[in-house]
């Protein structure tokens, strides 16, 4: 193996974006989890003995990679709905990705010019680092928490971590498993490859046993009964007056159908109009399906009483009750940082209903006859803290979206599998309802039990489990996962100084 200085720098240029590109593939739709591991084992090779203004450009470069690969499907948001044409569509998504690309620029200056000298520095300190800024990527600038390692593991043996750890945790073990093969291809030594061997059965062991432990139980004998309803709108007919009437009369014809089951769910704003505004449309459906015993719940836009300020917001009708306005909007889809300088400066600035207000941080649950649901719209999916905090006094989880604003991607189905993480880490069923798909309903073990087809019209129904109790991660959080990550490089830089005062 060629030492690292004598990389070519044409080499480094294009072989680095694809080594972060390999994340991408491990994720869904692909679902090659092993390149995630690869990965990070290819990554430590470039950074093992460069320099940190190398390592600063290399991680860029490994930034590049992944977001470029990865998030790519913001385009379709910007060009099809924003209609921004293709030169500057396709600018600003490499804007957006270079600059996300910025924070591996600086975990990888990090890294060199700090952690890799300490004691386990990269053994230890790379995926502790690495967790930490995937954490930062969780909040800094609103936060942006997509295309994490731990994510390609809902399913593999070291799942059985995610109850405890959440997906941090999984983070960690996959950045250490890659970091485990590059050191024992880097030594060929029996002693430390067997070393190596040790740490990954550890791990990966450990999560198979951990895999069947049931941290929840049901609340009761009897399953949930489940409709959900996928409208399959076109998003240019969505807020287009002439469709109105059309789109209501589709989703009273569904939900007829599906009335008798406990919970019928209509996606993200699948009211193209205020929740007030639709009452004629609305209470009918209401009486019918509180007649019938079914809880309905639905998103919609919510006007507050004598209030300037309306919300992305889901409803509990019929059976069932309670309001929720949305906590985390998207920056661009549902407000606009810097409004009075972009507003009007091209469309995808004045996409429909992107003046949101945030709704407040202490929300009841929703309820469903006896049964208490956590309510999510889109995006807070993905902000597993969040998840976590409400889950806590819900039995069931329901997220809401429209991901027709990511068109024929790969966004929709990276969205769902993080759907299926928060099932996993919670110990509970997660409901999704879009509006083009992909709806699903997935197992408190985070596994999808039925699906629909994209761009298709259709209803899903299924049944679910009530759950009942608490998993360390619903209990805590991602804190204590983060917070280890701090003390663990902490104590290698006492171990680091102690040293060398000793010398």
């Amino acid at each position: 193996m060629r030492s690292e200085s004598s990389l070519n720098p044409l080499f480094v240029l294009i072989w680095t974006p694809f080594v972060g590109a390999l994340v991408t593939l491990s994720l869904a739709p692909f679902d090659f989890w092993p390149a995630g591991i690869l990965s990070c084992a290819f990554y430590a090779h470039l950074l093992c003995t460069c320099s940190p203004r190398q390592g600063l450009w290399r991680g860029w470069l490994y930034g590049l990679g992944l977001f470029g690969s990865g998030v790519s499907w913001i385009y379709v948001s910007i060009h099809v709905h924003g209609n921004a044409s293709i030169p500057l569509a396709a600018g600003l998504t490499a804007l957006f990705c270079a600059g996300l690309a910025l924070f591996h620029a600086l975990f990888a200056w990090l890294y060199v010019q700090f952690v890799r000298p300490l004691p386990g520095g990269m053994l230890v300190g790379f995926p502790a680092l690495w967790v930490i800024f995937e954490w930062l990527r969780e909040w800094v600038l609103t936060g942006f928490p997509w295309l994490y390692l731990g994510y390609a593991h809902v399913e593999t043996w070291i799942s059985g971590w995610a109850p405890i750890t959440g997906v941090f945790g999984l983070s960690f073990i996959c950045a250490i498993s890659g970091i485990c093969l590059f050191l024992a291809w880097r030594s060929r030594k029996p002693v430390s490859c067997t070393t190596y061997a040790v740490v990954l059965i550890t791990l990966w062991g450990g999560g198979a046993i951990l895999k069947p432990t049931q941290w929840v139980g049901q609340a009761n004998e009897r399953p949930i009964t489940i409709g959900i309803v996928q409208p399959n709108v076109p998003q240019e007919h969505k807020w287009d007056p002439r469709y109105y009437n059309p789109i209501l009369q589709q989703l009273r014809i569904a939900t007829d159908k599906l009335l008798g089951r406990d919970i019928v769910i209509w996606p993200e704003s699948a009211i193209p109009n205020y929740y007030q505004r639709a009452q004629d449309f609305l209470e009918p459906i209401n009486q019918r399906a509180k007649a019938a015993g079914t809880t309905l719940i639905t998103g919609a836009p919510f006007r507050a009483t004598g209030s300037a300020a309306y919300y992305n917001s889901i409803v509990a009708t019929g059976s069932g009750s309670g309001i929720y306005h949305k906590q985390r909007l998207v920056p661009f889809g549902e407000y606009v940082p810097l409004e009075a300088q972009l507003r009007g400066l091209i469309d995808f600035f004045d996409l429909p209903m992107s003046s949101f207000s945030s709704g407040p941080a202490e929300q009841k649950s929703l309820t469903a006859g006896a049964y208490r649901i956590a309510p999510f719209i889109c995006y807070e999916i993905v902000y597993g803290n969040l998840v976590a905090q409400n889950a806590q006094d819900a039995e069931l989880l329901v997220t809401i979206s429209n991901d027709s604003w990511f068109g024929d991607s790969i966004g929709p189905w990276q969205h769902l599998q993080i759907a299926q993480m928060r099932g996993r880490e919670n110990g509970r069923y997660v409901l999704r309802a879009t509006n083009n798909g992909i709806s699903a309903i997935i197992d408190h073990q985070g596994r999808i039990l039925k699906r629909t087809e994209q761009f298709v019209e259709t209803t899903l129904t299924g049944e679910a489990e009530a759950m009942l109790g608490n998993t360390p991660f619903s209990s805590f959080g991602n804190r204590p996962m983060v917070i280890a990550c701090f003390l663990g490089l902490l104590l290698m830089g006492l171990m680091y100084l102690g040293f060398w005062r000793d010398s």
